[in-house]
C-alpha cells in the first residue's frame, strides 16, 4: 500500500527490532535516534532492543507497516552499519515474538491481527515472548509443546503450572492478548546509590550493614523504575583519596534484593578489606534491562518466593511511609 496510509485495525502497529548481541552503548544509542525518525514513540529495550508504536508513523509517513519496517532496516544498514531483525505485530507479545523468529543478520516479519492465532499456534511454546526455559520446560512435561496447544489449555490449568501470574501471561499472550501499550521510554543510565561516612571507618559490621542498606536502596529503585541490573559495580574509597572498583554480572538481569545481596557480598568479599579505612561506598547497576525482558521463571524455592511477596510488600509500606518506614533490621544502625 501505498500513498496513504492503511487502517490501523487491519495492519500491525507495533514494531520490535533486534539489534546484534554487545552492540556498543553509543551505537545503540544512534538506533534509537533513526527510531525516533520514525515514531515519537519508542520505548527502549536495553541492551540492544527496541519498541515503536506506529499507528501516527502511518499517518505521517503514508504508507503500510511493513514497508516503514523494510525502510527502516535500509536506513540502519546504510547509515550506522548494523543490520535489525523486525518484528510486526498488534501487541508487543506478537512483534517481540515474530523479530524473534527473523533469521540472522536481518529481516522484517509482519503479522496482521487477522492472522495472530493462525501464525502464533504451530510454533514451540519457549518461541513466545516471556516464556522462559523453565516455564517451556514445565509445559513440555504435560505434553503442551506448541502455542497452540497452550491456547487450546484452560486458563486455569496454565495457571496451576506456571503459578498465578505467569500462568494468567502466558495464557493470554498465547491466545494473542497483551493490551500493554509502547510506553515512550529513553535509554537509560545506570543507577546509582552511595553512602560516605563522617568519618572512616574500619568495622566490619557497620560497613556490610551499609552495604545491605544501598542494596535495598538499588532494588528499589530499580524496581520502581521498571528496570532489572545486568552486573552489579562496587566502588570503596579510602582516606587519601583512594578507590577500589570491581565490576561482576548476575547469572540473570534482576531487581531483587535476594540476588543483589547476593553478588554485592561476594564484591565485598573480593576487596579483601583488611586495615583500609573507608570514607564511602557506592554501588551501581549496570547493564540494565526493562523489567519486561526478564523472564519470569518457576521457582522450586518456597522460602524465595516468599522473600519475594514479603519485599513487594515493603515496597507498598515504603511508597505510603516512606523509604525508612521498613527493612532490614542490621540496616538500622546505619540509617
Amino acid at each position: 500500500m501505498t500513498g496513504r496510509a492503511a487502517s490501523a485495525d487491519v495492519v500491525p502497529t507495533v514494531m520490535h527490532v533486534r539489534c546484534p548481541d554487545r552492540l556498543p552503548v553509543e551505537t545503540y544509542r544512534q538506533v534509537l535516534e533513526e527510531l525516533t525518525e520514525l515514531s515519537p514513540v519508542v520505548q527502549a529495550l536495553p541492551p540492544s532492543a527496541a519498541l515503536v508504536e506506529l499507528k501516527g508513523a502511518l499517518r505521517y509517513h503514508g504508507t503500510d507497516t511493513r514497508r516503514l519496517g523494510e525502510m527502516l532496516r535500509v536506513r540502519m544498514i546504510s547509515r550506522l552499519g548494523v543490520d535489525v531483525r523486525v518484528g510486526l505485530g498488534p501487541s508487543i507479545t506478537v512483534a517481540a515474538t515474530a523479530s524473534a523468529q527473523v533469521p540472522e543478520p536481518g529481516g522484517v516479519l509482519a503479522v496482521v491481527p487477522g492472522q495472530v492465532a493462525d501464525w502464533l499456534a504451530p510454533l514451540p511454546v519457549e518461541a513466545l515472548h516471556g516464556i522462559g526455559p523453565r516455564q517451556a520446560g514445565a509445559l513440555h512435561e504435560y505434553g503442551v509443546h506448541t502455542v497452540g496447544r497452550l491456547a487450546a489449555v484452560s486458563p486455569s490449568t496454565v495457571q496451576r503450572l506456571l503459578g498465578g501470574k505467569a500462568g494468567r501471561t502466558a495464557s493470554d499472550r498465547a491466545r494473542g492478548i497483551d493490551p500493554r501499550p509502547v510506553v515512550p521510554r529513553a535509554l537509560p543510565s545506570s543507577a546509582t546509590v552511595r553512602r560516605t561516612f563522617d568519618r572512616h571507618t574500619l568495622e566490619g559490621a557497620i560497613v556490610r550493614a551499609t552495604l545491605l542498606d544501598l542494596v535495598v536502596q538499588l532494588g528499589r529503585l530499580l524496581r520502581r523504575r521498571g528496570q532489572a541490573a545486568r552486573a552489579l559495580t562496587l566502588t570503596l574509597r579510602f582516606t587519601g583519596g583512594t578507590s577500589w572498583v570491581k565490576t561482576r554480572r548476575l547469572t540473570e538481569p534482576s531487581a531483587h534484593d535476594d540476588d543483589l545481596r547476593a553478588l554485592a557480598y561476594q564484591l565485598m568479599d573480593a576487596a579483601g578489606l583488611q586495615r583500609g579505612r573507608l570514607t564511602g561506598i557506592a554501588l551501581q547497576g549496570e547493564d540494565l534491562v526493562d523489567a519486561e525482558q526478564v523472564a519470569q521463571q518457576i521457582s522450586l524455592d518456597t522460602a524465595r518466593e516468599a522473600r519475594l511477596v514479603a519485599e513487594a510488600a515493603m515496597d507498598r509500606i515504603r511508597d505510603r511511609f516512606g523509604p525508612d518506614a521498613i527493612g532490614p533490621a542490621a540496616t538500622r544502625r546505619v540509617s
